[in-house]
């Protein structure tokens, strides 16, 4: 289930040049199994972030939800902000995208990992009581990530019309992350299917159009 975090990072480092992408993306993923296996060491901290902070009419708000909130609005305006660009031309050259820098890129890079590794620690913890397991987890789920990464983003990069989907995943993913720390919460295996289905619908379409150069 690391495929949002990987389209993430692939959108990310292709703002980058060329020859730091391969680097931000092993940077990225090592910022991710550090992130999560730091909060795997704060397991009272992160259940305390469940509790109840204070209500909004009948819905009671919690550190977790602010943090989902934050996290859905900061992807649904950054992979807004990359869908316009493409969709209106790549001579507009403005601050949200012009070529990132190396560190920023990072920075946003270890801001979505806080989100999404924050939702798969309460995840685990409520599933396993061992630490040392969760952790082993962690480190294999991150290797896994490690194996694919380089051929999820070239293959972004190299198809435009599947760039553009993994944008659109990005907002689903955000309009998820946002409605969870509404209390509306969307099973995962929903937003998973209907990302499958585009990108089936998509690979059909990549195909057609191949042939059609053909002949």
């Amino acid at each position: 289930l690391g495929i949002d975090n990987l389209v993430f990072i692939s959108i990310l480092s292709g703002r980058l040049p060329p020859e730091q992408r391969a680097k931000a993306r092993r940077i990225g993923l090592a910022l991710a199994m550090g992130m999560r296996v730091v909060l795997l060491t704060m397991l009272s901290t992160i259940m305390a972030m469940t509790r109840p902070l204070f209500h909004v009419m009948e819905h009671a708000v919690s550190g977790r939800d602010l943090v989902l909130l934050a996290g859905g609005v900061f992807l649904l305006v950054k992979s807004t902000l990359e869908i316009h660009h493409h969709v209106e031309g790549h001579h507009e050259r403005t601050a949200t995208t012009a070529p990132l820098g190396f560190s920023r890129a990072l920075v946003q890079i270890a801001l979505l990992d806080i989100v999404f590794s924050l939702d798969s620690v309460i995840t685990a913890v409520g599933t396993v009581e061992h630490i040392t397991l969760m952790i082993l987890a962690v480190a294999i789920s991150i290797l896994v990530m490690v194996l694919f990464v380089n051929a999820v983003a070239e293959f972004v990069e190299r198809h435009p019309t599947f760039k553009m989907l993994a944008l659109s995943f990005l907002v689903l993913i955000g309009v998820a992350l946002f409605a969870d720390g509404l209390g509306l919460h969307i099973p995962k295996g929903y937003v998973y299917f209907a990302m499958a289905f585009s990108l089936s619908v998509e690979l059909l379409n990549m195909r057609f159009r191949k042939r059609t150069a053909k002949a």
